[in-house]
This record gives structure tokens, sequence and C-alpha cells, in this order.
């Protein structure tokens, strides 16, 4: 079937996540880029260990608790720098393509949306900041269900908010492990690889690899 739909990871998709840590990299130093690929790192662990253990505690929450783990072990303990940090990540700025590609998109007809772990209100204010909202609808939290991709009851709530069979549906997400679990799940998937690191999860057979957004359109001959 025809894709008449596109949703969007956020973080790390549309949504540039080390622009935190690179607007306060003066006030860190050198280890700025490690600390911020360690405050990732951290984040994500804590979804999956959560959803496994069946707990849930909100995105924004795990991303404090997360950076809070990079900045301890990096024998950093600055109040203010934290506030900082955190205050930024809620207006993350978009990659550069992001914008163009969303256009493009939409002028072809297709309904563009989101399905993110953020939380409702971090993904208005992040949308917002970025100018963005008025170009992504439906914004999907996975905080309505109280667990995190990639469980696939994250991807059945888009089908269902959607009203389309899952072959309906185009997913983008830079998360390997994400577009694992959209592609099991049955979208037509995106994996977006701006790095040229190892396929994972057998997406080069799984899923359409991509170096940027800017190729979905032509990728879909549209």
């Amino acid at each position: 079937m025809p894709i008449a739909a596109i949703l969007f990871d956020a973080y790390g998709t549309l949504l540039d996540i080390h622009a935190a840590m690179a607007t306060h990299q003066a006030r860190i130093g050198p280890r700025a880029a490690e600390i911020s690929a360690l405050w990732r790192q951290k984040q994500l662990e804590y979804t999956w260990t959560l959803t496994l253990a069946q707990d849930y505690r909100p995105f924004d929450t795990v991303t404090a608790e997360a950076l809070d783990f990079a900045l301890a072990q990096h024998g950093i303990d600055d109040a203010a720098l934290r506030a900082d940090l955190l205050a930024t990540y809620r207006v993350l700025p978009p990659f550069p393509e992001v914008v163009g590609a969303l256009a493009t998109l939409r002028r072809k007809g297709l309904r563009l949306g989101v399905l993110s772990n953020g939380t409702g209100t971090m993904l208005d204010a992040a949308f917002a900041a970025a100018g963005l909202e008025e170009m992504l609808d439906p914004i999907l939290s996975v905080d309505t269900l109280r667990i995190y991709k990639p469980d696939p009851r994250v991807y059945a709530m888009a089908t269902n908010a959607l009203a389309l069979a899952p072959s309906e549906i185009g997913f983008v997400s830079s998360n390997a492990w994400d577009a694992m679990g959209a592609a099991r799940f049955g979208f037509h998937v995106f994996s977006l690889r701006r790095r040229p690191d190892p396929v994972e999860y057998d997406l080069n057979s799984r899923a359409t690899l991509i170096a940027h957004l800017g190729e979905i359109a032509a990728t879909l001959g549209q």
C-alpha cells in the first residue's frame, strides 16, 4: 500500500540532542562531547531498563537522571550548569535539513507527525521553539502509554491515532534500535544514518537506509 503518512522520531532525528552540551561547551571544556555521549547513552539505557522492569518515569525525569550520572562520572558538581543544560535541552534546535525536508514532503500531500519517547510538554516546547509545530500533526508521546520504544505497543498507538495500517505509515529514526522496532511492527522504515556506523539489526534488508532527511522524497519517487 502507498505511504499516506510519515512519523518521525524526535530526539536525534529531528532535534539535535548534542546541541545542549555544545551550547555550554565553554563552561565544560574539552570533555563536552564525551559527556554528551554518556548523557545520551544513559538516557536510553534508563528507558529500556524501566520498560523491561515494567516501571515508568517520564522522559524529562529520565533525562535529568542521565545528566546527573554523566556529570558525576566526570567529577562535575555545578548546579547552575545542570539547570542550564536541562533548560537548553527543552528547546533543542532542529538539524539544518529538517525544515526543507518536511516542507517538501508536505507539498507531496503526505501527513507528517512525530512518535517520541519525550513527554507531551517536552515535545510541544521543543517544536514550538523550532517553529515546526504547524508542520507536524499528530505529535504522539509514549507518556500516554507509560512505556518506551521499542515496545510494539508504542507503534500500535500510531496506527490507532492515524487510522492507517502499518504498511501505510513511513517511520524515520536515527536510532537503529527504534528503526528495528518499527520495522518489526510493519512500518516502512527509513533508517537515518548521519554517521557511517556499521549497520545493526539487519536494517539493510528491513529498512531504507538514508544519510539525510532530504533523501526521503526521492526514495518514495515523490
